[in-house]
């Protein structure tokens, strides 16, 4: 198993290292970061990436979460927000190549660790059954998709939904908790070069002595022990499958909800 250290031990080799950003090429020649996982030429590589614009006081909460009943099996959820320091649609800047929304800056919505729905107005509606029990993540995020990873950026709640469509807040998850960001759906082209590879972690952060990440991306196992957003290098056209899952400092699976989620993405060249 591969794993990523925070690259202190690497860069207090010399003070002449850590100005030089020391740095390694993928097999296309573009440069990466001193702590990329390529040992082998052209096998998957995952890259911690750095210098992400900050948004200091970049503020996510819930005005209002409403339900109303709708046939005879399910209710509509109608989530409002209020965000603040932060303006949705906008570009971000920054430097580097992966997949960027041309609608700009926005929401992700993230029901029971599903694949998200970008909201680029603070204001969202979805369907769930009658008697269902739900997580919603909800973060800010840069155009190119990376999350804030500040606790004013985003919020989590859990709610229950009875047989009339009535729904109830529940109290706070304290657990641990890892929810699925990216990469997502098809990528072609000049995309599929470098993907992000992006998380959010709910109640806790991850550390060289604490909780880690295991990715697996096509049968490669990654541990990332860092709560940044990552690179995906080299991947192969067609399908690859994703899985995250948060473990204990000691390797094992952590138990509860939340924990591990896998995705299915699609590359291909046009």
């Amino acid at each position: 198993m591969k794993t990523l250290t925070t690259a202190l031990a690497v860069l207090a080799v010399s003070a002449s290292i850590v100005s030089c950003n020391s740095t390694t090429k993928n097999s296309e020649g573009q440069t990466q970061d001193s702590t990329a996982l390529a040992d082998s030429v052209g096998a998957i590589a995952v890259n911690p990436l750095q210098h992400s614009k900050e948004f200091p006081g970049a503020t996510l909460k819930i005005a209002s979460i409403t339900s109303e009943k709708v046939g005879t099996d399910s209710a509509k959820i109608t989530v409002k927000y209020d965000v603040s320091n932060f303006k949705l649609t906008e570009q971000t800047e920054h430097e580097h190549h992966m997949a960027n929304s041309h609608e700009g800056q926005h929401i992700h919505f993230i029901l029971d660790n599903t694949p998200y729905a970008a909201l680029y107005k603070p204001e969202h509606s979805v369907t769930v059954p009658l008697n269902s029990e739900h997580y919603l993540m909800s973060f800010l995020s840069r155009s190119y998709h990376e999350s804030i990873k500040t606790p004013e950026a985003h919020k989590l709640v859990k709610f229950k939904i009875d047989a009339e469509g009535k729904l109830t807040e529940e109290a706070a998850p304290k657990d641990i908790a890892l929810f699925y960001s990216r990469p997502k759906g098809d990528y072609k082209g000049e995309d599929t070069k470098a993907l992000l590879l992006d998380f959010f972690i709910a109640n806790g952060t991850l550390a060289a002595d604490g909780h880690h990440v295991k990715a697996s991306i096509n049968g490669q196992d990654f541990t990332l022990d860092q709560w940044v957003p990552y690179e995906i290098l080299n991947l192969p056209m067609g399908e690859t499958t994703v899985k995250l899952t948060l473990v204990d400092k000691d390797g094992n699976a952590v138990t509860g909800d939340n924990v591990s989620v896998e995705r299915k993405i699609n590359l291909s060249a046009e």
